[in-house]
């Protein structure tokens, strides 16, 4: 039996620097990896941690020179070389090489590098991790192994991922973007049980993975969050959870009921302040319903002076903004700098122009304030507005200042010598909605009542503000209600234009009703049209004749425009004879000729079908039948396995920009008001709830801020 043949190491031996060159038989030739530089610092910090391989130098006639020639580690040469260039190492330095006599020095070299294997990521990520344990902080981390203490960060947090997901990863049985997604929390129970359920259903995606272990967090974005600040939040003990490998807008709050605490105690201090101003009542909540002031009284306020710098300053702005109009005036785009000066001119003259009123004490006597957040998290403070009840003037007897836990405030403002103390009522934020429970079959059910309200809700608004924007229509409409109540009696009670002229209200405020694109340009042309009327009814006539054709068409559009009521309300709010069945029906069909006539398409105006307005409203049969309207049945069977809160956010990115709307929202072909449907008595199929899917609608237990007497 033939010996094995014994494998030889090449020897190794130290070599004074100065008898080493660089070889031309270097395969090397493309910049990759550590620079030269950092290299050389790696070595000063650790010394050499990998020999150089050399082969001996021959002269012509093949005699040793006593030099040697490094094909394989020609970065460390370089390296050793910019030391010695430093003064940092003596050229004499031995340095330690392997020595090799055979073979061919280009395929040394390559095999060097072919050979080299970096670490897997899960490695680099556990050796920070020990680094950071033995003492070593995460700027020096970065600072010895040449990265940005970002990229160190993020090693770490990968790192603190939970060990089992660490081994799926290990073993392909997840990208590195998976587990990234995972590193949002440091809840590593909730990531094993995320894991569980995302590989289940195949739903893992990364952006799935983060929506799932944030759904019940609170973005840094939301108001309640910019209100009361980060760190108030954050010093208050609460947790933030933040994604280092992708722009999560600020982050989550985690502890969102100690963050609805510093709202209302915020909210609460400052209504407190402000009640030293004297006025009646103050109502304080997150946010109001659209349309809250309705059936109030606004009270006239004198804006306060300029102080001689505020007006210098302002006629300042007006001068620069003027300028810079007139120099760019025939520009196709503004340079990036001057849009953002104008913007900060904008920003600087709306503080100046939006001064505090000056009241009178009678009015602040009987009055209210109106103190919530704005969408983008500022302190919103709308004063002065009376209630019917008020109107009357009345000596106000002493009483103590409530606050919301049932405190008492000492401090005691006078008006006209009577102590005035304003009663602070403070409400909530509104409640989620609750989900509707689930059936055990997939029969689609009619939509509950208050979805419905809702939805309609948001169309009323719409149809206003559609309405508002077509004189001729809406002149159209008010005759049309005139000829009703004049030649058919009984008939204009079921109008959709309740033309008192009375602004309905809302009975379900509906999620993002106040904040629609309809609401702001209701809000804005109100405020347009304000302005230019008088503030005597006694002068009203005289301006309106000022008013050419086109300007009194409009007003009279935005005006009709305010009595529409294209609302859905159940039966049952009728029992006592305002309005039968046949006249809510009636009044649907009149809302669906004036919205065809105004062209209304509430898809064009911004309402789309997410988990808050409609997705998380019905049942699962519902959601896969509006997915299946507009995917396909290839997108339901993708999503009908999940559970309800999963489905419903998934249909809701499905149908994104789609312009899918559910029926209340359809522009329905229907008959003219004056044809009577098949069943009068009937309401259509998807208006008629049935018992059993009403009982499951969680009663309406929204807090309702009411100015307390």
């Amino acid at each position: 039996m033939a010996s094995v043949q014994k494998i030889k190491l090449s020897p190794s031996r130290d070599i004074p620097f100065n008898k080493l060159v660089l070889s031309q038989s270097n395969v090397r030739g493309v910049k990759a990896g550590v620079s030269i530089e950092q290299l050389a610092e790696s070595i000063a910090q650790r010394t050499l941690l990998q020999s150089l391989s050399v082969r001996g130098v021959v002269d012509a006639d093949g005699q040793e020179t006593g030099m040697f020639e490094v094909p394989a580690g020609g970065r460390r040469y370089r390296a050793l070389e910019l030391l010695v260039r430093q003064k940092r190492m003596a050229k004499t330095q031995p340095v330690p090489c392997v020595i090799r006599d055979g073979g061919i020095a280009e395929d040394d070299s390559l095999a060097e590098n072919d050979e080299r294997v970096g670490l897997h990521p899960l490695d680099q990520f556990r050796a920070f991790k020990l680094l950071l344990d033995g003492g070593m902080s995460e700027e020096d981390i970065a600072a010895r192994h040449f990265v940005s203490s970002a990229i160190v960060k993020q090693r770490l947090r990968l790192a603190s991922v939970s060990p089992q997901l660490h081994d799926v990863y290990a073993d392909d049985g997840m990208t590195l973007e998976q587990l990234m997604a995972f590193s949002v929390t440091a809840d590593q129970a909730r990531q094993k049980q995320a894991w569980d359920n995302v590989s289940r259903s195949g739903n893992d995606e990364p952006y799935q993975i983060r929506r799932m272990l944030t759904e019940n967090a609170v973005r840094a974005s939301d108001r309640r969050a910019q209100f009361v600040g980060l760190d108030v939040y954050e010093q208050a003990g609460g947790t933030v959870l933040r994604d280092l490998f992708a722009h999560d807008d600020g982050g989550w709050l985690q502890d969102v009921p100690m963050l609805d605490r510093l709202v209302t105690q915020k909210l609460k201090a400052e209504a407190e302040t402000i009640a030293t101003e004297g006025w009646k009542w103050i109502a304080v909540a997150l946010d109001f319903p659209y349309g809250h002031t309705n059936g109030l009284r606004e009270i006239e306020g004198e804006p306060a002076d300029l102080t001689e710098e505020e007006r210098a300053t302002l006629d300042a702005l007006n001068t620069e903004h003027v300028k810079i109009e007139e120099e760019y005036q025939d520009a196709d785009e503004l340079p990036d700098e001057i849009d953002q000066r104008l913007g900060e001119i904008e920003a600087a003259r709306s503080v100046l122009e939006a001064r505090s009123l000056i009241y009178d004490p009678a009015d602040i006597a009987r009055a209210g304030v109106f103190v919530s957040i704005h969408a983008e998290g500022l302190l919103a403070i709308d004063r002065g507005y009376v209630r019917p009840e008020d109107e009357a003037p009345n000596i106000v007897e002493p009483e103590s200042v409530v606050q919301g836990d049932g405190e008492t405030n000492g401090d005691e403002p006078a008006t006209n010598g009577v102590i005035q103390r304003a009663v602070i009522t403070v409400g909530g934020a509104r409640a989620p909605t609750e989900p509707v429970e689930e059936e055990d079959d997939d029969t689609v059910k009619p939509l509950p009542d208050r979805l419905i309200i809702e939805l309609t809700a948001h169309r009323t608004l719409a149809l206003r503000n559609a309405l508002a924007n077509d004189p001729a229509v809406a002149f159209q409409a008010v005759l049309h209600n005139f000829v009703l109540a004049t030649f058919y009696r009984f008939s204009s009670s079921s109008d959709c234009l309740e033309i008192a002229i009375r602004t309905p209200t809302f009975p379900a405020q509906a999620p993002g009703l106040k904040e629609s694109a309809s609401a702001e340009a209701i809000d804005r042309r109100n405020d347009g049209w304000k302005a230019r009327l008088p503030k005597d009814e006694s002068d009203l006539w005289d301006v309106l004749t000022t008013f050419d054709g086109k300007e009194q068409a409009a007003l009279f559009a935005h005006c009709a425009s305010s009595a529409v009521n294209a609302l859905y309300e159940p039966a049952n709010r009728y029992n006592e004879g305002r309005v039968s069945t046949h006249g809510i029906r009636r009044r649907l069909d009149h809302a669906n000729v004036l919205a065809r006539a105004v062209g209304l398409d509430m898809a064009a105006v911004g309402w789309k079908p997410t988990v808050d307005n409609y997705l998380g409203r019905v049942t699962k049969p519902r959601i896969l039948e509006a997915v299946r309207e507009v995917k396909g049945e290839r997108s339901v069977q993708l999503i009908d396995h999940l559970k309800k809160g999963d489905m419903a956010r998934e249909a809701e990115r499905l149908l994104e920009g789609t312009g899918w709307l559910p029926e209340p929202l359809r522009l329905d072909e229907v008959g003219t008001i004056g044809e009577p449907a098949a069943d009068p008595e009937t309401l259509p199929e998807f208006l008629a709830a049935g018992e059993d899917e009403a009982d499951t609608e969680a009663d309406d237990d929204r807090p309702h801020i009411i100015a307390a007497e």
